[in-house]
């Protein structure tokens, strides 16, 4: 059986969690066209009759300015340490010689597929010049043209990642898809609300803590405080008369609803936080 760890990398929003959702059919990672989104280290397990790959998203690689966006990067130092194969993903538009300049700096020690993602937004001697570009990197084992956004056969993938693991036992059961517990996407579900609806810095300000998570008889009960620096913040995110709160938690339900199979009761509270990205106390307190 091939058994390993499969970590994606690349720049903010050069579409790492597109990708990881399109590969695995379902969603696991919050996706939004606002760069940082992904915070944490998100596993996601497929097995197969003779594989199971586990595949990691990351955050985009940033250079910190606050404690959060260090515990981001600690993130994809650990994805470095125990990876089996790198998925190093650029947005076929993008400047390459930057991302030629992060993934080379990365050192990788094992075989990485280069993936020139959004070809659907590229004439084909761009895409054709990109694959060429990689393909003459020592990191880059293959080059693949993908838009991780548009419906593809996850097997273009899949064959050449099989390929390259090592042989071994399963670390996970078969029916696992994450080794994070459901709260976690319960909380990512909420925040990604949040991005879709508030422009500008709001959205980098803000963290969501799952205070209550009751299974109950004909429905989930959920409590959970969005976490932001200043009152000014507050009253943006509940609106005039609590217009925005409500709109939050009616869009969050359906998406939380819909991940995990059931009813829920979801009541949203925003607290203010002073500089929590600064607190180490706090910054565990929400997980990271």
């Amino acid at each position: 059986m091939k058994v390993g760890f499969v970590n994606i990398f690349g720049k903010p929003n050069a579409g790492k969690s597109t990708l990881l959702n399109a590969l695995m059919g379902e969603k696991l990672a919050i996706v939004s066209h606002k760069v940082q989104t992904t915070r944490h280290r998100i596993k996601a397990i497929m097995t197969g009759d003779d594989y199971q790959v586990i595949f990691s998203d990351t955050p985009g690689i940033i250079e910190p300015k606050y404690k959060l966006h260090e515990k981001m990067m600690q993130a994809v130092k650990s994805s470095l340490e125990d990876a089996d194969v790198a998925l190093l993903i650029v947005d076929v538009n993008d400047n390459w010689e930057e991302s030629d300049a992060i993934f080379s700096a990365l050192r990788l020690k094992v075989p990485a597929i280069v993936i020139i993602n959004k070809t659907d937004r590229a004439k084909k001697d761009r895409i054709a010049e990109a694959i060429d570009f990689f393909k003459q990197k020592k990191y880059c084992k293959e080059a693949v043209p993908l838009a991780a956004a548009k419906p593809f056969d996850p097997q273009v993938l899949l064959k050449p990642i099989i390929a390259l693991l090592p042989e071994g036992e399963p670390f996970y059961n078969e029916d696992d898809i994450s080794d994070l517990p459901t709260k976690f996407f319960v909380s990512e579900l909420i925040r990604e609300k949040v991005y879709e609806l508030f422009s500008d810095e709001l959205p980098y300000h803000t963290a969501v803590l799952i205070r209550e998570y009751k299974e109950k008889a004909t429905l989930v009960k959920i409590v959970a405080d969005i976490i932001v620096h200043r009152e000014t913040q507050k009253a943006i995110i509940i609106g005039e008369k609590g217009s925005m709160i409500k709109k939050i938690g009616m869009l969050a339900r359906a998406d939380i609803e819909s991940f995990i199979q059931q009813k829920v009761f979801l009541e949203l509270f925003v607290k203010v936080k002073p500089k929590w990205r600064e607190n180490e106390l706090q910054l565990r307190e929400y997980g990271y």
